[in-house]
């Protein structure tokens, strides 16, 4: 790549979560295999985001490349309006196969936002649609995060959620505090007290509860106990709200059940997920929901019709790679992948504990997190990163790895020790 180009780049393109006026520097990838990145400039990178969440099998997987190239040879899209095809009728019986029984109605997104801001309008339309137009707002956990499209923004954290710029443009929705007991901690119920205060007053006012069951990922990476989860559960039911679980980032393997509600064994009213949904190959996401809000909504206002419709939503080509990708999960390695790169990352990461720059070292499945006591300088860390060969992208004060299930031990601590470097003389 020519150095104009990255000058381009530079002046003309934004990058997420950045300024165009002074952008961090960015890295020119060339390719991709495996768990590597491979720079224009020469470096082989060890990846330990999984392009934020996404590439569970690897880069360049050989299965999910050949069921990219038998779909483009037949179809690459067509519009999903009045049209079906057979890689979204097998993705969807994939995935009410794979989630809980109750959940069998499957609304094809474009990326986990949508599949938010679907499950908000699900949410509302439903109670509409049974008469209780006072069932109007929404209520969640501080220190979440469900996506940057609006609706979504507007039940993210309001500090940590990165769109506090907004706040007094978005809906006002109800924000109970943060659970603070760890999934390894005994439970109290005064973790739960606050949210069941705030259902038990607000109830008639409320349509449903979203939040990210058990991790809370770009909102500050936080794990709680399954029992809260549990718990919020029997209170949507007792007070008549619906339960959204965003399991965008968690769901597909990675805390180490293949969806996390399953560590609390619930099932919610709507579920979301993307990001692994394809192995990371293109975008895709999927808000499912039970028949009794799906009928429910059919028997409503404005003909019954959900009025949603992506324009690339079903896409053929997304839909088939992710029939292929959670063919890969359907055969179960993962299991034993997450399972064995959850005890490395304890055993690894433990010893940053002893920094007196490290506030906390927490891990849960194939996600391990080191939370410094000050912000950290992006740039300045991700340049030493990469001349160690990892990639890892902090943001805030927090340094955290979510590698792809596929990696080596090896490899691996090739991405712990960087960590444990940089902990011990933060740049």
């Amino acid at each position: 790549m020519h150095s104009s180009d990255l000058a381009f780049d530079q002046r003309h393109i934004w990058h997420p979560y950045t300024s165009l006026t002074s952008p961090l520097p960015t890295y020119a990838v060339a390719s991709a295999d495996g768990v590597y990145l491979n720079l224009h400039s020469g470096e082989k990178l060890i990846d330990g985001m999984s392009s934020w969440w996404s590439t569970i099998h690897g880069y360049n997987h050989p299965e999910l490349n050949a069921a990219a190239h038998r779909q483009i040879d037949t179809m690459a899209h067509v519009m999903f309006g009045g049209i079906t095809h057979t890689p979204a009728i097998e993705l969807c019986k994939r995935l009410v196969k794979l989630t809980p029984e109750p959940l069998d109605a499957v609304f094809l997104a474009d990326s986990g936002s949508i599949a938010v801001e679907v499950a908000i309008k699900m949410a509302l339309q439903f109670q509409v649609s049974r008469g209780k137009t006072n069932k109007n707002k929404l209520v969640t956990i501080r220190q979440g995060y469900h996506g940057d499209t609006f609706a979504a923004m507007s039940v993210c954290d309001p500090v940590n959620g990165m769109h506090e710029l907004f706040t007094g443009v978005l809906p006002q929705h109800v924000f109970a505090p943060a659970p603070q007991i760890k999934p390894d901690e005994e439970w109290f119920e005064t973790d739960i007290s606050a949210l069941a205060k705030i259902i038990s007053e607000q109830h008639e006012n409320l349509a449903a509860l979203i939040l990210e069951p058990i991790v809370q990922g770009a909102g500050g990476m936080r794990f709680y106990h399954p029992e809260y989860l549990r718990q919020a559960r029997k209170l949507c039911d007792k007070y008549d709200l619906l339960l959204i679980a965003d399991e965008i980032a968690t769901g597909f393997g990675r805390t180490g059940k293949l969806f996390a509600c399953e560590h609390a064994d619930i099932c919610p009213d709507i579920l979301c997920v993307g990001k692994a949904l394809t192995g990371g190959y293109m975008t895709l996401a999927a808000t499912l929901t039970t028949r009794h809000v799906a009928d429910t909504i059919g028997g409503g206002p404005g003909g019954g019709n959900l009025m949603h419709g992506p324009t690339f939503m079903g896409n053929p080509l997304a839909c088939a790679v992710a029939c292929a990708s959670l063919d890969i999960i359907a055969k179960g390695d993962w299991h034993q992948q997450v399972a064995e790169i959850s005890a490395q990352l304890k055993a690894e990461l433990e010893p940053c504990r002893t920094s007196v720059h490290v506030a906390d070292v927490r891990v849960f499945g194939a996600i391990g997190v080191i939370e410094m006591q000050k912000p950290i300088n992006v740039a300045a860390a991700q340049k030493q990163f990469v001349a160690a060969g990892v990639w890892i992208r902090p943001f805030g004060k927090l340094l955290y790895i979510m590698p792809p299930y596929i990696i080596e031990p090896l490899q691996l601590a090739k991405l712990t020790k960087a960590i444990c470097t940089y902990c011990q003389n933060p740049v």
